[in-house]
């Protein structure tokens, strides 16, 4: 695959997306019997082909190979004719095999300079990370202890102006009064509901500090002690991460995930770490009053100390992004990918980092990231990680393979060959610097691979515990998808979403599947609105509405 961006060749209703293509993808919903006219070839639609879905450039045969993105991305599976559909009925999913290539590390770095002299305002931490915002966590070590962290929370929040209005309350009281006058089934289905003003919130106490976060979870003990000892990984990174002012732990203390793991695993992480840090056992305190009221007052006096931070300019080389798609369709590899990936770029040219996850959704695309790791042990780490996930899947009666969901494959992505292609050009055309294992953290500037699943919510908690500070989420079909202490951008591939779902998407990149906007002019606008938000000055959606997804991965078989 040239990893250079190609000039794609583009009419108003359809598009080759690279020379070597021997399909079509439909911009707009073409009806058969439209009228093709493409690099001097002429032919007629033989079926309708939906928008964002690909049609024969050429007739295939059986077996003969179909490629996107100039990758080998499928086989049909029976012929198909020019000008016909392909489907899910008709292609199977193939990919390239992949081996140790020479290094290609040579890129045109883009033109920076209209971000030279930019900053953002950011919380400076002693280990010279930044964070673009400061949190104070509550976490458990074990599933047991989620119970007394929901009393922690429902204590703290409310009293220290962090609780979310709940904005559907009056509309349940409503309810209550319809059913109270003897209101029928029918009449309530049909009540119109109006949407209540949000109560306003209680002002803050420690204005400096964003809120709080209580990261519960469903593991710890039970299972394998890997699971257990990554866990404790995946927590340290999210104790040390520079959106992280401090945190309280609470243990049962029979439990695999043992505080000591959990500490040494933060020395790895951080050795100089200087971060209040609360850790509180319930067997040796003994009752829950105990623990519950020790938490509260050491959460309380860390609370006080975290407080006393503030925001001040940090270059954008501070900027760690993770790069993260869910509910992908036809145009994400298109329109809102590729702005990420020019946006990779502008950051890592100037010295930023960016993260890369969700191997299953690198499948076909291995040997061009693989020769453009930085040296022959980076790319050799990278191929045995992904070989050595694809065959753990192969073994369950999965694979890459099945990666796409019904959403994907409805709205175009019919093989993972097709999705990966697509999702890979978040990540530009700059060398990989490092190749992660879930829950490595980034130490190094640059491109950053970080094995995760491809399940949105698991691999971007995975991001985030990795270093990521900023998440730019790209989706065709709209996911809510948040973090609890990492600002979420949502950024929608089409206009139709963007319309339909504003109150969890922040930015369109439609704009570039509607000709108004090219991918550089897109990918700048994304980094000028991410400086905003990593000041504090902008808050995504899923931010404002409190969607604070946090789920761990256990390392057994998750696509």
């Amino acid at each position: 695959m040239n990893s250079r961006p190609m000039p794609a060749i583009q009419t108003t209703s359809y598009i080759q997306i690279h020379p070597l293509d021997n399909v079509l993808v439909a911009l707009v919903d073409l009806p058969a019997g439209t009228g093709i006219n493409f690099n001097g070839r002429s032919f007629e639609l033989l079926t309708p082909v939906q928008a964002k879905h690909k049609f024969t450039l050429f007739p295939l045969a059986a077996g003969e190979e179909i490629f996107m993105y100039g990758v080998l991305v499928g086989k049909a599976s029976e012929p198909v004719a020019l000008g016909a559909a392909i489907t899910v009925n008709n292609v199977v999913h193939a990919a390239e095999d992949y081996e140790l290539g020479e290094r290609k590390t040579q890129w045109q770095q883009p033109d920076v300079t209209a971000f030279a002299d930019k900053t953002f305002m950011g919380f400076h931490r002693e280990d010279g990370s930044v964070g673009t915002a400061n949190y104070w966590i509550v976490i458990p070590l074990v599933f047991c202890e989620n119970r007394n962290v929901e009393v922690l929370k429902e204590a703290l929040i409310g009293k220290l102006g962090f609780k979310k209005p709940k904005s559907y309350e009056n509309e349940v009281e409503s309810l209550i009064e319809l059913y109270k006058t003897g209101k029928s089934v029918e009449d309530i289905l049909n009540a119109d509901l109006q949407r209540s003003v949000a109560a306003r919130p209680t002002s803050q106490l420690f204005p400096n500090i964003d809120g709080i976060k209580f990261l519960n979870h469903d593991m710890g003990c039970g299972g394998t002690r890997m699971d257990s000892d990554t866990l404790c990984g995946l927590l340290a990174g999210y104790i040390t991460h520079p959106n992280v002012a401090g945190a309280t732990v609470l243990s049962l203390g029979c439990q695999h995930a043992q505080a000591s793991i959990l500490e040494e695993e933060i020395k790895k992480r951080d050795p100089n770490f200087k971060k209040p840090l609360v850790i509180l056992e319930q067997q040796k305190l003994g009752t829950e009053s105990k623990l519950l009221e020790e938490a509260l007052k050491q959460t309380f006096a860390g609370l006080m100390v975290a407080n006393q931070q503030q925001r001040s300019p940090a270059p954008l080389s501070k900027l760690c992004v993770g790069l993260e798609c869910g509910g992908s369709d036809g145009f994400s590899g298109i329109s809102a990918n590729p702005a990420l990936g020019h946006l990779s770029d502008l950051l890592v040219t100037m010295g930023g980092s960016v993260i890369l996850a969700e191997f299953p959704e690198l499948c076909g695309v291995e040997q061009e990231l693989s020769d453009r790791c930085a040296d022959v042990d980076t790319a050799e780490r990278f191929m045995g990680l992904m070989r050595t996930y694809n065959a753990l899947a192969e073994a369950t009666g999965s694979g890459f393979y099945a990666n796409p969901s019904p959403g994907n494959i409805k709205d175009g992505l019919i093989t993972d060959a097709i999705k990966s292609a697509g999702a890979a050009k978040k990540g530009g055309n700059s060398p990989v610097t490092a190749v992660l294992d879930y829950p490595d953290k980034v130490t190094k500037p640059g491109l950053n691979l970080l094995c995760t699943p491809g399940s949105d919510v698991e691999s971007t908690t995975a991001e985030v515990a990795s270093g990521a500070n900023i998440v730019l989420f790209t989706t065709g079909l709209g996911t809510p998808t948040g973090n609890p202490v990492a600002p979420v951008v949502k950024i929608s591939t089409n206009t139709a979403l963007f319309n339909k779902m504003p109150d969890i998407i922040d930015v369109n990149c439609g704009t570039i599947i509607e000709g108004r906007e090219s991918i550089e002019e897109a990918g700048e606008r994304l980094l000028n609105y991410v400086i905003e938000v990593a000041s504090g000055r902008i808050k995504p959606k899923a931010v404002e509405l409190g969607q604070d997804d946090f789920i761990p991965w256990k390392r057994g078989v998750s696509l």
